[in-house]
């Protein structure tokens, strides 16, 4: 069996792992100067729709939002490099949060009975596809005097927020701040299948694919269904805990009747501040990253996103809370490698927040068994990758 050494991992680290990650911190700075640019335009058209910003909290539920931006930026200085609201999922693939204003005093209600609509408005008498765990569904009156914009049929209907409503009016706003902005030769819409909001963006290392999802951002508040942390848990610490749930949560407009659960920012400030007790956790992470990209599951739209490897730390972290059990770099490889193949042969993941959702519900078994295979190849033979 080839193996590696810890020297290995550092030349590992330093020659590949380091040269990724800063070829990608430039295509996303590219990347989100255009889409600042463009969500400022259409902010100007439509005062629902905010430009994104450096500091990734646009919520104007909090009336102390320059103290909250302050903590976050505070958090993270250093530790992350990246905009809160933009999620690199893969080198050419970024999931960006586009902010919405006007629905200020968020309080979570009991929903009453789902209901379906058609976007021209027409009701719907049996639902097309059931909610998920990690879906909700947004009412007006979840709201405190909610801006009359969003009484508008263009975006409700019956008192209901329809996500698909809502992307369908930011998707005409974008055309048109592409025209104005005079960018028709950097920025071009992709056709979907779904109500979602894709871009192909031309960027100094080639083209990159963005999702723009409009985002209900919930600041010091958290949502019922993301029961956590369980009690009498080592990791994260009772203070991180509190620390990560003030920043809240969001709600996106990722389907044409739910609202999707998300916890960016949250994950943004557990992995921030992961190795503050002088572990090796975020390097493990960028090793596993790193192979995963480059060996097991390469590809712009692959079965095993950063999302995925992120929420499997999380969970190791949870297992093996101890400073110990993070000294030795080499070993913390192999174990998050082996929990990754345990994850992607048995095709379930747990979400680290809502921990009744499976993440891996409806990949692609083919990709995930390949991939099986590929991190069983390594874990024989570990010294053939690093090098």
């Amino acid at each position: 069996m080839a193996d590696f050494t810890e020297e290995d991992l550092d030349n590992y680290l330093q020659n590949q792992v380091d040269l990724r990650h800063r070829q990608v911190l430039k295509t996303v700075e590219e990347v989100q100067k255009i889409i600042k640019d463009l969500t400022t335009e259409i902010s100007i058209k439509d005062g629902r729709f905010q430009p994104i910003t450096n500091s990734g909290i646009h919520s104007d539920n909090v009336k102390d939002q320059p103290a909250l931006v302050a903590k976050l930026a505070t958090l993270l200085r250093g530790k992350c490099a990246i905009n809160p609201a933009i999620q690199v999922l893969t080198p050419t693939f970024i999931l960006i949060s586009v902010p919405v204003r006007g629905l200020t005093g968020y309080k979570e209600r009991r929903t009453r009975q789902w209901r379906y609509y058609t976007l021209s408005g027409s009701r719907l008498l049996s639902p097309v596809r059931e909610p998920e765990k990690l879906h909700q569904w947004l009412e007006l009156e979840s709201f405190h005097n909610p801006a009359q914009e969003w009484h508008d049929g263009s975006v409700a209907m019956e008192g209901d927020i329809v996500p698909a409503k809502v992307v369908n009016v930011f998707r005409e706003q974008l055309k048109a701040a592409i025209k104005a902005c005079a960018l028709a030769s950097k920025v071009c819409i992709l056709e979907t299948g779904g109500s979602v909001v894709r871009v192909a963006v031309e960027t100094s290392e080639g083209q990159i694919e963005v999702e723009l999802v409009p985002t209900v951002e919930m600041m010091n508040c958290w949502p019922k269904k993301a029961r956590w942390p369980k009690l009498l848990k080592r990791w994260p610490t009772a203070e991180r805990a509190r620390c990560v749930k003030s920043f809240g949560f969001n709600l996106m407009a990722t389907s044409n009747y739910h609202w999707l659960l998300s916890f960016s920012r949250a994950e943004q400030v557990l992995l921030g501040g992961i190795d503050e007790d002088g572990g090796c956790r975020r390097k493990c992470y960028r090793v596993i990253r790193q192979l995963k990209e480059e060996e097991w599951c390469p590809g712009p739209k692959p079965a095993i996103t950063a999302y995925h490897l992120q929420t499997l730390l999380f969970w190791t972290c949870e297992k093996y809370p101890s400073t110990k059990h993070w000294r030795n770099l080499r070993e913390s490889v192999l174990r998050l490698a082996k929990k990754l193949h345990k994850c992607v042969s048995q095709r379930y993941l747990r979400h680290y927040f809502v921990r009744g959702y499976n993440l891996l519900k409806y990949t692609n078994t083919n990709e995930l068994d390949d991939m099986t295979k590929k991190i069983c190849d390594f874990l024989n033979n570990p010294g053939i990758y690093i090098h």
